[in-house]
């Protein structure tokens, strides 16, 4: 994992964000997802250089909104600089997640 993405999980793991479970490299068809809140079909992606004008990650958040999912994607440094940011803007799509189901 990246600096970026440690921070993150220690965030996310052991049901630490509010009681929300999140899992770590998980598959789900054809890729692996950074992080992933099953119960709200909520993917998290932490991105670096190598993301920028990806259009694989374009076609990835395509499929995975096709199958129900939705993908929020953060910067390495946005996580490293601004955490609480970062965790205020999961928590919100999670709690818009909770008004539909």
């Amino acid at each position: 994992m990246t600096d970026a993405e440690r921070k993150l999980w220690s965030v996310l793991r052991g049901r630490r964000l509010r009681g929300y479970k999140f899992r770590r490299q998980h598959p789900f068809g054809p890729y692996i997802l950074d992080f992933a809140c099953f119960e709200h079909r909520l993917v998290i992606e932490a991105d670096g250089g190598q993301h920028n004008e990806n259009t694989s990650d374009g076609r990835r958040t395509a499929w995975l909104e096709a199958h129900g999912w939705r993908v929020m994607r953060f910067w390495n440094n946005e996580i490293l600089a601004n955490a609480e940011g970062v965790t205020n803007a999961i928590l919100r799509a999670l709690a818009e997640a909770d008004v539909v189901n």
